[in-house]
């Protein structure tokens, strides 16, 4: 079998161009860990406050902290999630941007 040649290449075949859609990142996101001072229900509080979280998701995410340690609690882009890791922190709760 013989090999096709393009531009002097053998076995180099002519590819069709496409194109790409190119996505935004917009997989930053906030990690909460846990701590040993803050109570559920203040956590719970500053999810709905801060991270615009619903109280079944604030709930959800604070026993996910409790048990696993630390759960992403917002996915946005760094200019969103920037103020709001900052806000946290403020209140007194362990978070930082992924």
């Amino acid at each position: 079998m013989e090999l096709p040649i393009l531009n002097g290449i053998p076995g180099v075949e002519e590819q069709e161009e496409t194109d790409v859609l190119v996505e935004e990142n917009d997989e930053n996101k906030i990690i909460l860990f846990n701590d040993e001072v803050n109570t559920f229900d203040y956590v719970i509080q500053c999810l709905i406050e801060v991270c615009e979280h619903d109280m079944n998701q604030a709930e959800q995410c604070t026993m996910l902290v409790h048990y696993k340690g630390k759960c992403d609690v917002k996915r946005g882009s760094i200019e969103d999630l920037k103020p709001k890791c900052e806000e946290l922190l403020r209140r007194g709760l362990s978070a930082e941007i992924h």
